[in-house]
């Protein structure tokens, strides 16, 4: 267990939450979630010590181990993967070590060493140290990290391999208190959903921050939110939230509009009869009346929901896309092979697939950027492309434009109040405007392009990976845009809930891996693990 009493936390003079008394119990796992900025990292870090509260203290069960997934992926560099994860357990791995030790002193170990020797193998046979080493490949296996790295030095391994293992490293040992940051982030899908089965299965008091909605819904007992400048914990996973709060800010909505009808009503009465003298008690008793309605505030979210809607300018006729024996090769692979398929309009499709590289080299050729080697692609005369590219640098590294005049460039709005109107849609107002494009985060960069295909009135939508760096408010503001957009929608995403929602066909573009089928992304799914669990 673990638990908060009085936490308060101010940066600079700003309150991010105070007086959070929360407890955090085994075998339940608490999605925190909030708006970028609210502070939910930081309230991560105060709870494993890392940094102090301006106020309050955390306490633990006594002797429960606690372990972070670790976000520095150059930290571990000198180690070998499978000793990496071994460091999970750190009171082991110091056991280990001095075993080691006192082992290469072969005849020269004394009588003391002979003790302290057998002292340490009861201890590694308590700590589970003759499974240890089997149990870590267990884990990497798990993640996808294969035998061929396990004695690797991180410095060598590639660094979507580094993040699994940081993973396994958390996981190692099965704490009994596991802080995640993000811990589906640069994870494919199969990872995903084994870290979803590990999690259910483990007994440990689990506090995760994540932007996957899916991944929450599936993992958490509990949603503990930070907004309003406290936290709250709610039971439920993070649909049972967002329904709970979504009815009751309808409700209190609903309470005040009586209220106020009811302040105007009462109001009109005084005024029309406080000088009747027939009527005069009647007045004094509606104004007694009066002072004890008062509306409930509505208290200011730190959340933000942008305004995502695409209107195309003209509907798609009666031929969308013919691919005709389509191949393309990337340094020297071949990541695209002989692929034929037909497109109908109004169709929204889902690339899936292990390799992100066979899947943004076709975008790349469906939006015109790069042509394939051999075969053809046919678009149909009443359409017209947007593309939204997994690597949007070249659209904002080292250029000066002020964002009012980054939207002029890609527009034909003519007038500053047009364009900051279409700022503010995608929640950059005021001064923001004149921010230059260069210095956006991931996030305000990924705004700026919905804002471009929006203006771009297309009727086909290409989207190469577009909820990357985005929010949980803006993931969700992009997928019901993307539901209500009337034409073709192409993308790929690592979003489980937008894929799902979204695709109405699955086209797995990988060689080797050929798949092309009308229906939703669980149906793709449970046809994979079939014939995975077949082989």
């Amino acid at each position: 267990m673990i638990q908060t009493d009085n936490i308060s936390l101010q940066f600079g003079g700003r309150t991010l939450f105070q007086h959070v008394d929360i407890q955090f119990t085994r075998g339940n796992c608490y999605g925190l979630i909030g708006a970028n900025g609210a502070g939910k990292s930081t309230f991560l870090r105060i709870l494993s010590g890392e940094i102090e509260p301006t106020k309050g203290d955390v306490h633990m069960t006594p002797g429960e181990r606690l372990s972070v997934l670790e976000q520095d992926h150059f930290k571990y560099d000198d180690q070998t993967v499978l000793r990496t994860v071994l460091l999970g357990n750190k009171p082991l791995v110091s056991v280990m070590d001095e075993l080691a030790e006192l082992d290469a002193k072969g005849e020269n170990m004394t009588d003391e060493d002979g003790i302290r020797s057998s002292e340490l193998w009861e201890t590694y046979a308590e700590l589970e140290g003759w499974s240890a080493e089997s149990d870590a490949e267990i884990l990497l296996n798990g993640l996808s990290v294969t035998n061929e790295f396990h004695h690797m030095n991180m410095a060598d391994v590639p660094n979507d391999i580094k993040v699994k293992v940081l993973l396994a490293k958390a996981l190692f040992g099965n704490p009994d208190i596991l802080l995640m940051d993000e811990p589906t982030n640069h994870l494919d899908i199969e990872a995903i959903h084994w870290l979803e089965d590990f999690l259910q299965e483990l007994n440990s008091t689990i506090i995760v921050v994540s932007h996957d909605r899916h991944f929450l819904n599936h993992v958490c007992t509990h949603t503990v939110d930070i907004d309003f400048g406290k936290i709250t914990m709610f039971m439920g996973n993070y649909d049972f939230w967002y329904s709970y709060t979504q009815i009751a800010q309808r409700q209190l909505r609903e309470q005040n509009k009586k209220a106020e009808e009811k302040i105007k009503e009462l109001q009109d009465f005084i005024a029309r009869f406080s000088a009747n003298a027939s009527k005069s008690k009647q007045a004094t008793s509606r104004k007694k009346l009066l002072e004890k309605i008062k509306p409930e505030e509505m208290p200011v979210s730190t959340r933000r929901f942008p305004y995502v809607d695409f209107k195309p300018e003209r509907a798609v006729g009666n031929e969308l896309l013919i691919i005709t024996n389509l191949s393309h090769s990337v340094a020297g692979r071949k990541v695209l092979d002989n692929i034929s398929f037909t497109i109908l309009p109004r169709e929204k499709v889902a690339f899936v697939g292990s390799d992100a590289i066979a899947k943004t080299t076709l975008f790349k050729i469906l939006a015109g950027e790069i042509e394939p080697d051999e075969g053809t692609i046919k678009w149909g005369v009443t359409t017209s492309q947007s593309y939204f590219p997994s690597d949007n640098g070249q659209y904002f590294d080292g250029v000066e434009d002020s964002l009012v005049d980054w939207v002029r460039r890609y527009s034909d709005l003519v007038f500053e109040s047009d364009v900051r109107g279409w700022l503010g849609r995608l929640l950059f107002s005021g001064e923001e405007g004149v921010k230059k494009a260069k210095v956006l985060s991931g996030g305000e960069r990924v705004r700026m392009m919905l804002i471009k295909m929006m203006l771009s009135g297309s009727n086909v939508l290409l989207l190469d990976e577009p909820t990357n760096h985005l929010d949980l408010e803006s993931i969700q503001s992009l997928n019901e845009g993307l539901q209500r957009f009337p034409e073709s929608v192409f993308f790929t995403s690592y979003d489980h809930q937008l894929t799902q929602t979204l695709a109405t066909r699955i086209i797995n573009p990988t060689p080797g891996q050929w798949y092309d089928k009308k229906g939703g992304y669980d149906v793709y799914l449970a046809e994979m693990a079939a014939k995975k669990g077949k082989k």
